[in-house]
């Protein structure tokens, strides 16, 4: 295929890799599927069971691929002789990542260092090792000399009740997510066992302490309140105090374990704090005032952070890039943002044309003040509520998401469409109950009740009501970015030409939507309980089918499932 699209192509293409991405295109779909019946299955149909590299994992995705990429390139940097960094940070993290890959050094060190740390956290009475410590004095020890905290976060930024402030913030964290795959278990299982063993304990470990941990977590995911819920009470923050917070969660000795964070700072039980699911906190105390006496509970989900992993040495270069990102994330940033975007900064930023590594510290570190959830290699674009941010970040502008070399048509269908879609959820708040006063309530439910009954009646069991927000984000995110496209063609007047390849731009942009869409997916059944999102054939199928461009560009006769009579949209 990659051959013909090169003899058919003009020579005023951008050869190679323009041709290698339409390649991709033309083979993930399936051509014998009729595009107005079903497009998830015409744009996707070939793409499953051809990229699979990994025995362990289900078929990988164009998510998978690329982070993949990402991070084999942050390898190379890192493990590629360097000249003229002698002191600079980079250095630093470059030999962070080199003493991590020497395991000799490693396994000759035994267990001990992670002895030194119980000893210093009170100890694990599964292994004898350490002396008991009160559980408040742990945590301190925890927050202030590790920056780790077993059962939420703390951070500062900029407060939900007046962004011009900063705040300190307290949100949930969950250790481990707790499956309800009798293998999973077992495997958590059987790491809880070998660990204790490695650590002088019974090879076999008393195996209630083990069960009890796996209890603690599973208890701890039940007083969490779905997103969705808080947004309807209005609780998706809470503004409070020191003083409020410790009677209301009294497990944890809030002032102490705050001032180890923030030393040298001083905290005063007037210190205003956010606090992210209030009801998530104070289960949390109430868990943890029942199971106190039960150490092995939450000490495990530090060691889950903390310890040693085993590793397979084939993919101790994961761990060594985790553990090197850990510490060293800014510098690793600007590594792969200077690799991705060596002359492409001033396009994409439109920053000053200085020279490309000023345009890259400055693309760089103009945002690194932020608090980010991901790292900018990742293939991962989220909004936040709490920062009321959205987040591009530099590893998803790269192929198929996006590149200079493509056609428009493909990077407004992959890339524009992820925008639009994390733009829109900037105004979710106005798809809730009271959220517009000044929208027509009436027209507005009725564009509601229409995407909430269209989902619903697929017959996959999806919620429509809980998954309406993103519905309401793909639906709209597909037509904003479609119509963005046809305003960058009345500027720019022409499209990179194309190969001789059966499709027109406008069919193109929604192939790449449905290309870059194919990621994967926990199983059906589980999804739908847990996830926000549809399953993968409606994100595809329900934005194009509401779409009248794209029935119009697929020639789709009305009333097909792709161009149905009735077509819903908030946007």
């Amino acid at each position: 295929l990659s051959s013909l699209l090169f003899t058919s192509c003009p020579g005023s293409c951008d050869v190679e890799l323009g041709l290698t991405l339409l390649a991709r295109l033309l083979d993930s779909r399936n051509d014998t599927v009729d595009p107005c019946e079903d497009f998830y299955k015409y744009a996707c149909g070939s793409w499953e069971g051809k990229h699979s590299s990994r025995a362990t994992e289900e078929s990988l995705n164009v998510f998978d691929v690329l982070m993949e990429e990402n991070q084999l390139i942050l390898k190379r940097l890192l493990e590629e002789p360097q000249f003229g960094i002698r002191g600079s940070a980079k250095e630093k993290a470059i030999q962070f990542y080199h003493s991590c890959m020497d395991t000799q050094k490693i396994e000759s060190q035994g267990t001990q260092p992670l002895k030194d740390l119980l000893n210093q956290i009170g100890g694990w009475n599964i292994t004898g090792v350490g002396k008991a410590k009160d559980f408040n004095e742990t945590l301190q020890t925890l927050m202030g000399r590790y920056s780790t905290f077993p059962f939420f976060r703390v951070l500062v930024g900029p407060s939900p009740f007046d962004l011009k402030t900063n705040i300190i913030q307290v949100i949930k964290f969950l250790p481990l997510v707790i499956c309800s795959v009798l293998q999973v278990l077992r495997v958590y299982l059987t790491y809880l066992k070998k660990l204790g063993g490695l650590l002088g304990g019974p090879q076999d470990g008393p195996p209630d302490s083990f069960s009890l941990t796996l209890s603690f977590i599973s208890n701890l995911q039940r007083v969490v309140t779905p997103l969705q819920e808080r947004q309807q009470r209005g609780m998706l923050f809470f503004h409070t105090t020191i003083r409020e917070l410790q009677e209301k969660a009294p497990a944890i000795d809030w002032l102490s374990c705050l001032q180890a964070v923030f030393h040298p700072m001083q905290m005063n039980l007037s210190q205003p704090i956010a606090v992210h699911d209030m009801d998530y906190i104070r289960g949390m105390s109430q868990l943890i005032e029942q199971w106190h006496k039960e150490r092995s509970t939450y000490l495990f989900t530090v060691f889950l952070s903390l310890c040693p992993h085993s590793h397979i040495p084939a993919e101790r270069w994961r761990k060594c890039l985790t553990d090197t990102s850990s510490f060293f994330e800014p510098v690793l940033g600007q590594m792969i943002v200077q690799e991705i975007f060596p002359q492409q900064t001033k396009t994409l930023v439109g920053i000053h044309p200085i020279n490309p590594k000023q345009r890259v510290n400055t693309f760089y570190f103009s945002f690194s003040a932020s608090s980010w959830h991901v790292s900018p290699w990742t293939v991962r674009s989220y909004y936040s509520i709490r920062h009321h941010m959205v987040v591009f970040p530099a590893g998803m502008f790269r192929s198929p998401f996006f590149h200079t070399k493509f056609p428009s048509a493909v990077n407004f269908g992959a890339i524009g469409v992820f925008m639009a879609h994390e733009l829109l959820h900037t105004f979710y708040g106005y798809v809730l109950p009271g959220g517009c006063p000044t929208c027509d309530r009436g027209v507005l439910q009725k564009s509601i009740d229409c995407l909430v009954e269209q989902y619903e009646s697929y017959g996959s069991k999806v919620n429509g009501t809980f998954t309406l927000l993103e519905n309401t984000a793909d639906t709209g995110g597909l037509a904003i970015a479609y119509q963005a496209y046809k305003n960058w063609l009345k500027k720019h007047k022409e499209e990179k030409d194309l190969p001789k390849i059966g499709l027109s731009h406008d069919q193109l942009f929604y192939l790449s939507f449905a290309h870059v869409m194919n990621f994967r997916q926990l199983k059906l059944q589980s999804s739908l309980n847990t996830d926000s999102h549809s399953p993968l054939p409606l994100r595809v199928c329900g934005p194009v089918s509401n779409s009248q461009d794209f029935a119009k560009h697929f020639h789709c006769s009305s009333g097909s499932p792709m161009n149905p009579d009735k077509k819903c949209h908030i946007w």
